[in-house]
């Protein structure tokens, strides 16, 4: 119960829901106990006795019974739905705004998949728990009790052989839920396993094809759903090896009640209607404990699936804004960074390793290197997505981790390699980082991005819907608008990550013009493979293995004749030899 304690903050708040639930299930338990006796009097008292005159009355009671108990399962029903639904509401919301604030070393090594089915499966099997396993627990056990109650009434002697037969089912049951814990747990595991393999599946299916790799992407969804099945087939076993047992404990009861019954009518310890009551109740208590089976069954998968989510809630915030965080709406984007070094897990070598940089309000910053040399790292330490291992970041003199944190990020304009586009309108997509941008304030940033022209010529225009991921863009167009975007938030620093790679050298152009009269006024910092993209800038950084081994301006460090010369040359060797056969 460790797990649902641990949840509980969810759904206690809604208690009142759960608490009134139960009180209406258990007059429709206590209506279900009446039946039986019922039954023993229209035997014992109506047909034995034939006192006929009874009928009318038992009749109009019953129906009279039968209208409480069709009031009481409707309100113990709707109840108990809505304190599940209620519940799941404030902890799916909860898992959502954690996802949020996870930072990206944790969705370093979480698969989309997996997260997928844990606020979707996960959560239903949670809920399905709160709304019907503790009401079907607690109407379990008052069903038996109540049962018992009126079986000692009826006959001490045969109540006694019949609680004689619950320890043994209880048993079963406790090593049904050892079993079947586990189980369940595998198959929640390898069902977001599953949906990991999908999803990437879709998502990279251009990548698949492209490579002819579908044989290959067949193959490996296949093992995962071979696992999948073999998992389900596992727990399927566990089951048909003890739920047949307790039916056969259940019946070897039901035998023995109608022996030692039978004995004790024809004795005269005993009336008919009383036994025929007996065994109707006897099915109360055999059942439910049967049932139980059941309810385990769904306790285990509602606890895996609250294990699971827990794995989410309980996740480590390493990225955290303290307590008297500044506001960073006026930082004039002066970034320093000194003696720092970056690893992404302890385990890792260093991502960089004692970088040292000044860089001044509204300066051109380029950073050029081979991948994994540690461009993009310099960038993410600037908006907090990872924290150095030592050494310090500042934005105008103050640590990075003394500003609000979503201030100091709105601050920052992103521009990645890969745009991520969402599906909605280009209109939306670009002001998605202000969204009470003014239309007159979006199209001016298209026109800086150069992206104004080409949605025009868009169906729609600026509310042509893009399909997933920015389907129905090309590469360049999404690089384009993702730079709007950038632009509208009118940040005090860009960090350009080799935003103009997807498009073609005249577009770059463009947009390197328009970019000069955007660069005037705010500290840019331009991550390029292409020297044509970075040599304007007021200082260059060469980083090779997380270090900074060469920096000056494009024609300082050309007379260098180190890393930066060589890229050079590779760059410009082709043009070197067009050039020289004329």
């Amino acid at each position: 119960m460790n797990t649902f304690k641990k949840l509980k903050e969810f759904y206690w708040p809604h208690k009142r829901y759960f608490f009134t639930a139960i009180l209406f299930t258990l007059i429709v338990t206590a209506i279900t106990v009446i039946y039986p006796m019922v039954l023993q009097i229209t035997i014992d008292e109506v047909i034995m006795n034939e006192n006929f005159e009874l009928i009318p009355v038992l009749s109009i009671g019953f129906i009279l019974i039968m209208a409480v108990k069709g009031i009481a399962n409707f309100s113990q029903q709707y109840l108990g739905d809505k304190f599940g639904v209620t519940a799941v509401y404030n902890l799916r919301d909860a898992l959502y705004k954690k996802l949020q604030r996870l930072s990206f070393s944790y969705y370093d090594n979480a698969r989309t998949g997996d997260l997928m089915s844990r606020l979707t499966m996960d959560v239903e099997g949670f809920k399905f728990f709160l709304a019907a396993g503790f009401k079907e627990l607690i109407r379990v056990v008052f069903l038996m009790l109540c049962s018992l109650a009126v079986m000692f009434y009826y006959s001490v002697p045969l109540a006694i052989v019949t609680m004689a037969i619950m320890p043994l089912l209880i048993v079963v049951v406790k090593r049904f839920d050892k079993e079947v814990h586990p189980a369940f747990r595998s198959i929640r595991k390898s069902l977001g396993s599953l949906n990991t393999r999908i999803q990437e599946n879709v998502s990279g299916m251009n990548t698949v094809k492209s490579l002819s790799k579908e044989d290959f992407e067949i193959e490996r969804f296949t093992t995962d759903n071979t696992q999948y099945r073999d998992v389900n087939i596992n727990t399927s076993k566990i089951w048909s090896k003890y739920f047949p047992f307790m039916e056969f404990i259940g019946n070897i009861a039901m035998i023995a009640l109608l022996i030692f019954g039978g004995w004790l009518v024809i004795n005269e310890h005993m009336r008919l209607g009383e036994l025929v009551a007996f065994f109707s109740l006897i099915n109360y208590i055999v059942g439910p404990l049967m049932h139980l089976g059941f309810i385990v069954n769904q306790f285990s998968q509602a606890k895996a699936a609250g294990e699971r989510l827990l794995d989410i809630l309980e996740a480590e915030e390493d990225i955290v804004e303290s307590n008297d965080a500044i506001s960073a709406d006026d930082i004039k984007g002066h970034v320093e960074f000194d003696h720092v070094t970056l690893k992404y897990t302890d385990d890792d070598d260093p991502a960089l390793k004692d970088i040292s940089f000044d860089a001044k309000a509204g300066s051109v910053i380029g950073l050029i290197g081979a991948t994994g040399a540690g461009k993009s790292s310099i960038t993410q330490l600037m908006t907090r997505f990872y924290e150095p291992a030592s050494g310090e970041v500042y934005i105008d003199g103050r640590k990075t981790s003394d500003y609000n944190l979503k201030e100091i990020r709105k601050q920052i304009g992103f521009v990645l390699q890969e745009s991520f586009l969402f599906s909605t309108t280009i209109k939306e997509n670009i002001a998605y980082g202000n969204p009470d941008a003014s239309m007159a304030d979006i199209i001016d940033a298209s026109k800086r991005a150069q992206a104004h022209d080409f949605i025009m010529e868009m169906p729609d225009g600026y509310d042509t819907m893009l399909g997933e991921r920015g389907m129905g863009l090309s590469g360049g167009q999404r690089q384009r608008v993702a730079i709007a975007r950038a632009l509208l938030i009118d940040p005090s620093i860009l960090i350009l990550d080799d935003a103009t790679s997807a498009v073609d050298m005249e577009t770059e152009f463009k947009i390197q013009r328009a970019l000069k009269e955007v660069m005037e006024d705010r500290t840019t910092f331009i991550i390029a493979h292409r020297i044509s993209s970075l040599k304007h800038a007021d200082e260059i950084l060469v980083l090779e293995d997380g270090a900074i081994v060469e920096r000056g301006t494009h024609d300082q460090l050309l007379e260098n004749n180190g890393p930066y010369q060589r890229i050079y040359d590779i760059q410009y060797q082709d043009k070197k030899a067009i050039m020289g056969t004329y």
